[in-house]
């Protein structure tokens, strides 16, 4: 028995147009989504369409109507808990707005994003989240603006684009959260970051790639050098980018003649590895040392003590790049816009005064 339309697995457009009782042509542009059609023919093409379960053939459609109603976003490291929660704001947008999301990982590498990058633009997705990795070389991005493909940054900035950015306001939670360690008599405070330099030291600012971690130890070192603290440069660690690498470094801060009596965890999965440090090295927070992390991941809420945090607003950085990439896929011009979200110091118990000298 030959097998009807209806029951075939690759129904047609022109299956589709024979059951509606109209031309191909016809049948395209409602299926489309393209040209003028009156309400009845649409209406009898759509019940055709749904009758024998048709699905359109995506290359072919975006090859007509130029779009293909994909989404590609690229962050830095998709195991860190603020990029997971991140793109699930991204995703729950584009999926009211009718898009499809293609996630891809850098690894916070430039070639690795580079690669990602290119490879998205071949799948002719319509338009780009991207989380840059290094700032100082956003070539690849600005050819993205320059072919007047929607793009959008999350959670970093970079000075040379002229596109839809969306950040949390790091410096000033940075700020906080130090001012609140030295009200505490803290004066050794260190600041671990996942960022690197090229000899794994810290100097400047300048020598963080990553413009939301820069913006952070700006805050931090302004509030120091408010207070009047000298040498706080040092007490910048960098490369901090592995849980080995961040045990290293805790354990040499702590073998060090003059050991941190505070602890800035840049992230959240560095802030773990901390707090696994000092459990091995059988120091009490925080009687021992004062700890506080950015991002409220999920355990930072039931250790013992719970750590202090920076609450930033992860879900609503996803949503609000979403929204804006959407908005110039649905025809909006004009300057690329800067979006700022608000941050929120949660103070819990992992933090107390400074010890003593003698301690």
């Amino acid at each position: 028995m030959e097998q009807s339309p209806a029951r075939s697995s690759s129904v047609t457009v022109a299956d589709v147009a024979r059951e509606a009782g109209v031309s191909k042509a016809t049948a395209a542009r409602v299926l489309g989504g393209y040209g003028t059609v009156s309400a009845k023919v649409r209406d009898a093409v759509k019940a055709a369409a749904s009758a024998l379960d048709y699905r359109p053939n995506e290359l072919a459609r975006s090859m007509t109507t130029g779009r293909s109603g994909t989404i590609g976003v690229v962050v830095g490291d998709i195991e860190n808990p603020f990029f997971s929660l991140a793109v699930r704001g991204i995703t729950d947008v584009a999926r009211l707005a009718g898009f499809n999301v293609i996630l891809s990982n850098s690894g916070e590498d430039v070639a690795a994003e580079k690669a990602a990058i290119r490879t998205l633009v071949a799948k002719r997705v319509d338009g780009l989240i991207v989380s840059p990795a290094k700032e100082g070389d956003v070539e690849h991005l600005k050819d993205i603006e320059r072919s007047g493909r929607p793009l959008a940054l999350l959670d970093r900035s970079a000075r040379s684009l002229n596109v839809d950015t969306v950040i949390a306001d790091d410096r000033h939670a940075a700020e906080s959260v130090t001012r609140l360690l030295i009200a505490q008599g803290h004066r050794r405070i260190a600041y671990v970051t996942a960022c690197d330099t090229a000899d794994h030291v810290f100097r400047t600012p300048e020598d963080i790639y990553t413009d939301s971690v820069r913006r952070r130890i700006e805050g931090h070192l302004g509030a120091c050098r408010e207070a009047s603290l000298e040498g706080v440069e040092q007490w910048v660690c960098v490369g901090a980018n592995r849980p080995e690498a961040t045990r290293q470094i805790v354990m040499g801060m702590f073998r060090s003649t003059e050991r941190p009596t505070a602890i800035i965890a840049s992230d959240s999965v560095i802030g773990l590895e901390v707090f696994r440090v000092t459990r091995e090295l059988g120091l009490i927070l925080p009687d021992d040392l004062s700890l506080v992390s950015f991002h409220d991941a999920d355990w930072t809420s039931v250790t013992s003590p719970p750590v202090t945090v920076v609450q930033q607003p992860v879900y609503q950085l996803g949503e609000a790049a979403a929204r804006l990439l959407v908005g110039r896929l649905k025809g909006e011009t004009g300057e690329g816009r800067r979006v700022v979200l608000d941050t929120r110091l949660i103070e819990r118990a992992s933090v107390g005064p400074a010890p003593s000298p003698a301690s």
